[in-house]
């Protein structure tokens, strides 16, 4: 498929292989061509070969869109992993993917709307400013004169996605077999997926959204105009800001890039303590950032509404309680596996201890509790995203937590993006205290 077809199983399949096989043979090229350079020759030509290798898979997973661009997305955020060349290759996957021919994108809002764009908006830019894994974005100014943003949805995403799944069921199905990949996690992440493919779902979470975080004066969420949305059409207000990396071209002050950072933190404990509900497609793109310390929230296609209690689940591991109270360890590990498992079974004793580590990077312990948190420290990151994948690829990972995960990782990327230091415990605190009012209230 380019951005019209070719959706099936097998046609990605083969597409995907090809690029395995292309990359293989330049990869062996380009070790034969080091048995003849010199030092300095062999790190221009390693640089050169990552930049020409991560063009052509940022092209292919660019071109076949759906869950495989979005693999490339979450690629693009582990900065403190991969080289800068293929970061800067897979970051033009969260907004500049290649887009719908004009006349194709017109066609899409006709079948859904009824009518060409041109004969409901005052002024519709044909060119998007945005391509995603999905859809793609087109400024238009409505009739009554507001500028907004107008995502139409790729032709046949539904079937790339669920032909995808097939292809990553197939390719996983020797580490299902122990365990490694739970075919729960695999199903979870493509409920989560083909949600995304509903916009009349995404502008009702948006809406939810927008309501509920009206008390956080720095975030702003785009408002729905329901009379020119459907299933596969989107229109909402313009919300103005840059993603993280063209922002930090712009040279902010550590005090700009330290306060957003803190905010990110917040809303996203915010979430977890006040609405047990998470926005859980957190790559860069998403967080529109301004010089004031403001931002704008994007795209909620990608909504996580637990049944677990997350605020609860928080606030019990961050307590430490439960590393000397049996009581308290048996009540974590209810809350994350709503009773199925024993805080006495090996394989939880080993998540536990994953969870130890990893809160205490996060939430230093007292006495310093009121400490910030550098995110701009490699070591750090990589050590974060170590216990985290831990925790997801342990056997007993609660499937809901697919997502959850996945947002807190984009979080901790993006504070590391941009250097920030965050008083993680204080932030807490607050939005502790905030919970408890608005259960008071």
């Amino acid at each position: 498929m380019k951005s019209e077809g070719g959706t099936g199983a097998l046609v990605r399949g083969l597409r995907l292989g090809k690029l395995g096989l292309g990359l293989t043979g330049s990869y062996l090229g380009y070790q034969v061509q080091n048995l003849f350079l010199g030092e300095e020759k062999r790190a221009e030509r390693g640089k050169s070969m990552r930049r020409a290798a991560s063009r052509r898979i940022r092209g292919e997973l660019g071109e076949l869109k759906g869950p495989m661009m979005k693999f490339g997305q979450i690629l693009s955020m582990q900065t403190h992993l991969l080289p800068r060349e293929t970061i800067e290759e897979l970051a033009t996957l969260q907004t500049r993917a290649p887009a719908m021919h004009p006349s194709l994108a017109r066609a899409r809002f006709k079948s859904s709307c009824g009518k060409y764009p041109e004969e409901l908006f005052a002024e519709f830019d044909a060119e998007p400013f945005a391509a995603a894994s999905l859809g793609q974005v087109h400024r238009a100014i409505t009739r009554t004169g507001e500028k907004v943003a107008v995502k139409i949805q790729y032709p046949a995403i539904r079937a790339a996605i669920e032909n995808d799944f097939k292809l990553l069921r197939s390719a996983t199905f020797p580490v299902r077999l122990t365990g490694h990949v739970p075919v729960e996690i695999l199903n979870e992440v493509q409920r989560g997926f083909l949600e995304e493919t509903d916009y009349l779902h995404e502008a009702k979470s948006m809406d939810y959204f927008r309501e509920r975080l009206a008390c956080l004066p720095y975030v702003t969420v785009p408002k729905v105009h329901w009379d020119l949305t459907t299933d596969r059409v989107l229109t909402m207000s313009f919300v103005s800001g840059e993603p993280a990396g063209e922002f930090l071209l712009r040279n902010p002050s550590s005090a700009v890039r330290d306060q957003i950072g803190e905010r990110l933190f917040e809303l996203f404990e915010y979430q977890i303590q006040c609405l047990q509900a998470i926005h859980a497609d957190p790559h860069p793109g998403n967080y529109l950032l301004r010089m004031d310390g403001t931002f704008g929230l994007i795209d909620f296609g990608c909504v996580k509404r637990c049944s677990m209690d997350l605020g609860e689940l928080t606030r019990c591991a961050v307590d430490r309680s439960w590393q000397y109270d049996s009581a308290q360890a048996e009540r974590l590990v209810f809350l994350v596996w709503c009773g199925k498992v024993s805080a006495k079974d090996p394989r939880t004793r080993r998540m536990l201890a994953y969870l130890k580590d990893f809160i205490d990077l996060v939430f230093p312990p007292s006495p310093k509790a009121a400490a910030e948190v550098d995110f701009g420290n490699p070591a750090l990151l990589h050590s974060v995203t170590g216990k985290l994948s831990q925790a997801v690829g342990n056997k007993l990972t609660n499937p809901e937590l697919a997502f959850v995960s996945r947002a807190e990782l984009g979080l901790y990327n993006l504070l590391h993006q941009l250097g920030a230091r965050v008083r993680t415990r204080e932030i807490l605190d607050r939005c502790v205290d905030r919970a408890r009012g608005l259960q008071a209230g």
